[in-house]
């Protein structure tokens, strides 16, 4: 395993890179940044030199779609993102979006440039192109099994940043950038100062693309693979080093873990707000009952109908909210967001012009205002905050009566 130093000279051999010789094949791992003109012209550089049988590249099919079909977005099923209950995912991405999107702009270079290039280039040349990158969503998802409601709050608010600040990015910043990884930055100082959402990040997936690469090598004996700088040599170290099969190792790293089936923490919350109701009925009659059932509807129902109000969804949205929220007991795994979005969605059905803009709208506060598509997500995420907050008071209204 050799590992070359980074230059500014276009050449790619002056470029961070790293050889590995695995398995009768050679890998040559070429560190980029993801917001360089001059990682753009190395990968343009090193393809055209002919060295290589088949390209790699820090990608998963959403993503190269997103690069290289611009209406790529016009064709996502909302509808579908809701029920599957992909939402929050689905607004990570937009964040990440927004982010790169915003340092692209200050640094007039399109995000993801020179991923969009290594592909672009082993197409056009009939060169086996390998997507070895994990899905966003997937690395999401297993970044929220492993954080407290705390952190996940932190979490939130690093993705909050990366949205709508509008900081100069400096040169300082823009070197950091190219010996990081573009999703770790969208994260903020959070990414930096929380080891178990780090290791998703970054550790996890070196293991899981240095598996891709040993699982597709597609009979290919020189192996080009296009990735961040930050991954160079923890790729390197996997790919030399790992003994397990890259299929296990690979189908490990996708795996999320499912919620329990039997919610027993809602479960014995809602029988003890039902259990408080009764002994309102029992001991203080119906007026006493009426009253904490009251508070109940009105806690549950008028947040999460004050959350989708906030998000300015349709007043059939907001109505949706109003009811779905105080029936939570009854479909304990069905978010009352899920309700109001699906009526936002079809009463105000996002047009083309909204995908379009998808990216561009993401940025901005007012965007997500404006844009439908941004509007329904938020209808989603405001509308089950609020009825989580009216479900904590009034729960805590109500057993406040038996003791």
């Amino acid at each position: 395993m050799t590992e070359a130093p980074a230059a500014d000279a276009a050449d790619w051999t002056d470029q961070p890179h790293i050889e590995v010789e695995r398995d009768g094949v050679h890998y040559t791992l070429l560190g980029t940044a993801h917001i360089s003109k001059s990682s753009i012209e190395a990968v343009r550089s090193a393809i055209a030199s002919g060295r290589f049988d088949a390209i790699a590249v820090e990608l998963d099919e959403q993503r190269l779609k997103a690069l290289t079909e611009p209406d790529a977005l016009a064709q996502l099923d909302l509808v579908k993102v809701i029920r599957e209950r992909k939402v929050a995912p689905f607004a990570a991405n937009l964040a990440l979006a927004a982010y790169q999107r915003r340092l692209a702009e200050q640094l007039d270079i399109e995000p993801g440039a020179e991923l969009k290039t290594a592909a672009l280039e082993a197409n056009a040349r009939g060169l086996p192109l390998q997507l070895i990158d994990r899905e966003v969503g997937i690395t999401f998802r297993r970044i929220l099994q492993k954080l407290g409601w705390l952190d996940r709050m932190k979490l939130i608010g690093g993705l909050g940043s990366g949205l709508f600040a509008s900081d100069e990015i400096d040169e300082s910043d823009i070197e950091r950038l190219k010996e990081g990884d573009m999703l770790e930055s969208s994260f903020g100082e959070f990414a930096r100062e929380t080891p178990s959402l780090y290791a998703t990040l970054i550790d996890e997936r070196d293991q899981y693309m240095a598996a891709r690469l040993r699982e597709r090598s597609d009979g290919a004996t020189h192996v080009l693979a296009v990735v961040g700088a930050g991954h160079l040599k923890g790729m390197a170290r996997y790919l030399a080093e790992e003994a397990r099969a890259p299929a296990d190792i690979a189908s490990e790293l996708v795996h999320v873990t499912s919620k329990r089936k039997i919610p027993w923490i809602t479960i014995v919350l809602m029988l003890l707000i039902a259990a408080g109701i009764a002994w309102g009925y029992a001991q203080g009659g119906r007026q006493l009952g009426r009253e904490l059932l009251l508070q109940w509807v009105a806690w549950t129902g008028g947040l999460a109908a004050l959350g989708a109000l906030l998000a300015r969804g349709h007043i059939l949205s907001i109505l949706a909210a109003a009811i779905s929220a105080p029936l939570k007991p009854f479909r304990p795994g069905l978010p009352p967001g899920m309700f109001s979005a699906l009526v936002e969605v079809h009463l105000r059905k996002p047009a083309y012009p909204d995908f379009l803009a998808l990216r561009d709208d993401a940025q901005t506060l007012g965007g997500w205002y404006r844009n439908r598509v941004c509007r329904v997500v938020l209808v989603f995420i405001l509308t089950n905050i609020g009825s989580a907050i009216g479900v904590w008071i009034s729960g805590a209204r109500i057993l406040g009566k038996l003791l």
